[in-house]
């Protein structure tokens, strides 16, 4: 196994190499001058020229490409000269929002699908497996977005319940919570019930349920297990999203994660915060789905590295 963890963290590496030359090259791409909004209108010409050699922009894109991956290695993710200070330390400060935020939600997200998914799988054809297949539907199709809308009219400013912006208090994690969270359990929802329609199916539960095993056990002992596989691949490469891609959600109900961190980033042409909040979030994704990989066979020990 230990062999196999090697050549996928290596497969990782290239993978955020990868990302790293993506990004550098998409913020270069969208046009702007970091230098000149760093300054004020006023500023002249030698002025503007003096703050790009500050900032390494005078230099060839591979040289500064090169420049920027050495203070990677180094453990140094950039200045953002928007918010006067290391990238690192703003990562770090966001990071346990995002975090916070991203646990509610999928804590809130499995208490509901796995339940739901099992039931429906086992009573399939009934007016739980009915509903849960409306509530696989209506999560797959309504956008997070359009539900954050509703929410805060509803919640916000009709009943004014909840507060809509920032990250004070309980109340104020429920929205964000409650979008994140719908779609990705309408998705488990329907990975459960699917693999335990299919588990229940096979020939070893016949010949369990034919050696008079109970039906909570073959339930739980036995089918539950096996259609846990898929599920746990939902599970982890959701958390990966959550945890890098919760951006329009966060900026929605102004949640100060790294979300928010790097809309703000890309609109102040910070190149530094950008280039390192599109690595850092590709980092965790790739990590969740590494650890997904490993879980595999602690779950089925059939499963082997590819």
């Amino acid at each position: 196994m230990l062999k196999n963890i090697l050549k996928r963290l290596l497969s990782t590496v290239i993978v955020l190499i990868g990302v790293s030359i993506m990004a550098f090259a998409l913020v270069r791409l969208g046009g702007g001058d970091p230098a000149r909004l760093m300054l004020s209108e006023t500023a002249t010409e030698e002025e503007v020229e003096v703050q790009r050699e500050k900032m390494g922009l005078d230099k060839p894109y591979v040289e500064q490409y090169i420049t920027y991956m050495k203070g990677i290695l180094q453990g140094d993710l950039g200045y953002s000269y928007n918010y006067k200070m290391p990238v690192s330390t703003l990562i770090m400060n966001r990071l346990p929002y995002t975090a916070k935020l991203a646990g509610c939600a999928m804590l809130l997200s499995i208490l509901i699908s796995i339940p739901l998914g099992v039931i429906a799988g086992v009573k399939k054809g009934t007016g739980v497996d009915i509903f849960a297949t409306f509530w696989a539907l209506l999560g797959q199709s309504l956008s997070p977005v359009w539900l954050g809308l509703l929410l805060i009219l509803l919640f916000g400013v009709t009943l004014r319940w909840l507060p809509t912006q920032g990250a004070e208090g309980i109340k104020t994690i429920i929205m964000p919570a409650i979008c994140l969270a719908f779609q990705f359990s309408s998705l488990a929802t329907r990975m459960t019930r699917s693999g335990m329609v299919d588990v229940l199916q096979e020939d070893y539960i016949t010949a369990t349920r034919a050696r008079g095993v109970s039906k909570l056990e073959i339930n739980t002992k036995y089918a539950f297990k096996n259609a846990l596989l898929p599920v746990v691949t939902v599970v982890g490469s959701q958390v990966g999203s959550m945890l890098a891609g919760s951006m329009v959600i966060e900026s929605l109900f102004g949640w100060p994660g790294l979300g928010q961190l790097t809309i703000t980033a890309i609109n102040a042409r910070d190149f530094q915060l950008v280039q390192s909040s599109l690595l850092f979030s590709a980092f965790i994704f790739v990590l969740c789905n590494l650890i997904v990989d490993i879980l595999y066979t602690f779950i089925d020990k059939r499963v082997k590295f590819s």
